[in-house]
């Protein structure tokens, strides 16, 4: 006789089919803070289980290219549009329903319509209040490298997946020559890498290591609640230095369960996950874009400090990206 199970209101048999296809595998580049709540409340509602490997960006887009059609993966949720675009290119998602597209944003929405972005977060520089007075700060990011008198008091982090996306965008925008000069530039003021941790950077300014960093807008909201004097500045309008990133979420052709990856999917993109997203990591939702995180720029004063380059551009440029940070020596 068969075992009954009751899972979030729904009637499992052990050993039938239904039971056997209600799990799904996902391979994320975001980390367990921002997931396992999600997959948790999906987990619940659905009855579905969500096993996650999580991983960088990289490493996973590499994973998936190595597995091929053998990969057990139903979902990818990167955290770059550089990985995303990789994988889009590859021609390894499936074309994503309208009832998932619909009410998401068009700004950042992709022209293939495959995956679809889960938040946004926009590109600013981080600055200690204490030892910067804002007037000092510059109009451009290109400008940054003129600052002499930070000389290694600056913070970058040059293997995350949003500085790499966000030196793609400078390719697309301003083209390889500029983006190598501006590197070799910066590099003369020794700023410090911090590898991916934007993390240990919002630390380091708060205890006086160095002075400023670039990063996505979020983490100096992050420390902010906790009291630290770090503050946000965002260059001109148009510039690159406000660069417009978003995460995003596609099922994969290997899925054997793409019913139940859709849906997990369309819950990332439901009010319930956008709010979770936005109160827990201070990013902004992907949908009805009149919501704000508390202190931070307007969603539409932030888009329209951003400058415009379409999805497809970074992903095109985010081997170029890599290759100049290899050929400056700084990877």
């Amino acid at each position: 006789m068969r075992k009954v199970f009751v899972m979030a209101g729904a009637l499992m048999l052990a050993g039938s089919s239904l039971a056997q296809s209600g799990s799904i595998t996902l391979y994320s580049g975001r980390g367990k803070t921002f997931v396992e709540p999600i997959v948790e409340r999906f987990e619940k509602e659905s009855g579905i289980k969500v096993n996650v490997r999580y991983g960088k960006d990289a490493e996973l887009v590499a994973l998936l290219r190595q597995e091929g059609a053998r990969s057990p993966a139903d979902v990818f949720w990167g955290n770059s549009v550089g990985a995303m675009g990789q994988l889009d290119a590859d021609g390894r998602f499936v074309r994503l329903g309208s009832n998932i597209t619909r009410p998401v944003a068009r700004e950042y929405m992709p022209a293939s319509g495959n995956w679809v972005p889960t938040t946004l977060r926009f590109r600013t520089l981080a600055y200690s209040s204490e030892r910067v007075k804002a007037s000092q700060l510059p109009a451009s990011v290109f400008d940054l490298p003129k600052m002499n008198q930070f000389k290694g008091r600056i913070g970058w982090t040059l293997s995350y997946p949003s500085f790499q996306d966000f030196l793609a965008g400078m390719i697309a925008q301003h083209g390889e020559a500029k983006t190598r000069q501006w590197l070799l530039d910066m590099k003369k003021l020794n700023p410090v890498d911090y590898k991916t941790s934007n993390v240990n950077m919002m630390e380091a300014i708060r205890a006086g290591q160095i002075d400023m960093g670039l990063t996505n807008h979020y983490y100096i909201q992050r420390v902010g609640k906790l009291g630290y004097p770090v503050e946000t500045h965002f260059f001109k309008a148009g510039d690159i230095g406000n660069l417009g990133n978003a995460t995003g979420v596609g099922v994969l052709k290997t899925s054997k369960n793409p019913a139940a990856a859709s849906r997990l999917v369309q819950k990332m993109v439901s009010s319930d996950a956008q709010n979770f997203f936005m109160g827990v990591n201070f990013e902004y939702p992907v949908i009805g874009n009149t919501y704000t995180p508390s202190g931070m720029l307007p969603y539409a004063d932030a888009v329209k400090r951003s400058p415009r380059i379409s999805a497809s551009a970074l992903p095109k440029n985010l081997e170029k990206a890599q290759k100049l940070l290899r050929e400056t020596g700084l990877l």
